[in-house]
Formats: structure tokens, sequence, C-alpha cells
């Protein structure tokens, strides 16, 4: 594995599960889905601490920093909603209603629209940032991944990870335009989008593997063997590296070169290691995990010295 760790930072709450992390790099933030706790943890990575807990965000499962708007947006599953909220006063701001089980979200901003994966309402939810309402709910046949933002195409990409497909959806009307068959998937969930390449990196939590699809021509290009049960994947594009972080506690990391892909290593680094954030500018790679000697914590990572 040609990661080492640099710092296991102390997180606060309860040993429960996280779940998605997003980063704003340049305010040095770090925004965590405390799931288990019910609150959106907000780390400061320059001085490596919590400095707020934000609360009333049931059982949140995605978040997401939009550059853009200033403003974070998280999924509360416990009550199907999507909650908006301020950095500068860490409050929630709004909540919109979601469909069933909402989770990941991406955001396609020359439509002013917010994408939440329904994972088991079977729909991406529409919301439009600027009344912070919802506009839209399009059915996807299929239990719902992660849903991503493509910035060439400018449409929405979504996994259904029950009909072993990518869906592609128009935001210009919100409607699905098109369907790409997965054959060797099995419960593709996780989703990144690298717009420099025109790949799409697919996890599969359910026979361990990672699909690379082209989305200039619709081909599957290679799969490969991953770290098991693999939920988040994350991408540092200044160094080409690919992780994947899975459920087992192992992650995979990959090197990227145009459409050439090289398997860097797997190894165990933590439990629970299923969530990742990376910056692109250090290189860190940030790990919340659920417990490691009783409390839970951040581990923070960089490429090892040998690592190519």
């Amino acid at each position: 594995m040609p990661l080492t760790t640099v710092a296991d930072a102390p997180l606060t709450g309860r040993t429960t599960r996280w779940d998605y992390a997003s980063l704003d790099p340049v305010a040095h933030r770090l925004y965590l889905a405390h799931l288990g706790d019910s609150v959106v943890t907000v780390f400061d990575t320059q001085e490596r601490k919590v400095i707020a807990d934000v609360t009333n965000a049931s059982h949140v499962h995605g978040v997401l920093f939009v550059p853009e708007l200033r403003r974070v947006y998280a999924s509360a599953t416990g009550t199907d909603e999507v909650v908006a909220m301020d950095p500068a006063s860490l409050k929630i701001t709004a909540r919109v209603p979601a469909g069933d089980y909402p989770d990941g979200m991406a955001y396609a901003p020359e439509v002013h629209k917010l994408y939440v994966s329904d994972e088991h309402g079977g729909t991406d939810t529409v919301i439009d940032v600027r009344t912070n309402t919802r506009v839209a709910t399009i059915a996807l046949g299929g239990e719902v991944g992660n849903t991503q933002y493509d910035p060439v195409s400018r449409h929405i990409f979504a996994n259904v990870q029950t009909r072993k497909q990518l869906v592609e959806i128009d935001p210009a009307t919100d409607k699905v335009i098109g369907r790409i068959d997965l054959p060797d998937a099995e419960g593709n969930h996780g989703l990144y989008i690298d717009p420099s390449t025109r790949l799409a990196f697919i996890a599969c939590e359910d026979n361990n593997k990672l699909i690379v699809l082209d989305l200039a021509t619709r081909r599957v290009l290679s799969t490969f063997d991953v770290a098991k049960d693999p939920d988040v994947l994350a991408f540092d594009r200044t160094l080409g590296w690919l992780y994947v972080a899975g459920e087992s506690g192992e992650v995979s990391v990959f090197h990227v070169q145009g459409h050439s892909i090289s398997p860097l290593g797997t190894a165990m680094l933590g439990p629970d290691a299923h969530v990742v954030a990376v910056d692109e500018a250090t290189h860190r790679g940030y790990f919340p995990l659920k417990s490691v000697a009783g409390k839970p914590l951040l581990r923070i990572t960089e490429p090892s010295k040998t690592a190519p």
C-alpha cells in the first residue's frame, strides 16, 4: 500500500457509523456525515481538530460542499429530506423533502439543481438550489447508488444497482436519456467521474470490483479487484490517484494516466474505512474511522516516499 499515516486526529461523538465526506480546500474544512450520531461534523484540516457538530440531520448519509454556492447540503435519511447549511454560521438554513432513503448528491451548476440518490425509492430527487425546493422526481427503475455530475456532457449519471446500469439524465429536461449496461456489475454503488479522461469509475459492493467505463464510447475498458465491500471513491487529479475505500477497512489505490489504469496496492487502513476525501493540494487522504481503541478518529494519510 503506497500510503503512510501522518496523524490520527480525535473526532467527537460516539463510536457509531460515519458516511460521506466533502472537502472545502480553500477554507481548510472537511465536512463529515456522522450517520450514527445524526450530525454533520466540521473538521479543520490545518488545525487538525473538530470545530463544530451541526445537529438535527437525522441519520445523515450524504454530505456535499458546493463551492459555487458556498453552501453545504446533507441528506437526512431519518426524515427523508435534504438539509442546507451555511458554512459561515454553521446553521441549517433550509429543509427540502426528498424521496425514500436519500443518500449521495451531485450538483449541476448550469441549471442550479441538486440531484439526490433516493436509494430505496428508486428515484433521483431534483432540488432547485435558488429556492431550496423540490422541482422534480425522476424514476430510475431500481435501487439507486451514487449520483455524479459530468461537466463535459453537462449531464447527471446515476448507478441503478439492481439493474446493473449507469443511467444518464439530462438536467435541462430532468429525463432519463440513456442507460448503459454493466454486465459484470454486482451492486454498482460507488461512482466517480473524471472529466479530463472521460472515465467513470464504478465500485461494485457485492462482488468487490471496480469497473472503468469510457463515457465517450459507452464501453467498459477494464475491471479490477478492489478492497472488500467498496463504497466511497475519491480522486487526486494532480497525482492521478484513485482511492476506493471499503467497508472491510481495506483501501485500494490506483494510478490513472489517460486511459491507462494500474493498481498501486490494496491493504487494511483501519476499521470501517469506507469513507475517503482527498486534498489535491497536499495529497492528504482523510478517513473517518468508527472506533479505534474505543474512540472515533480521523486517519490522515499521504503518499509514501517510495510510492510511484
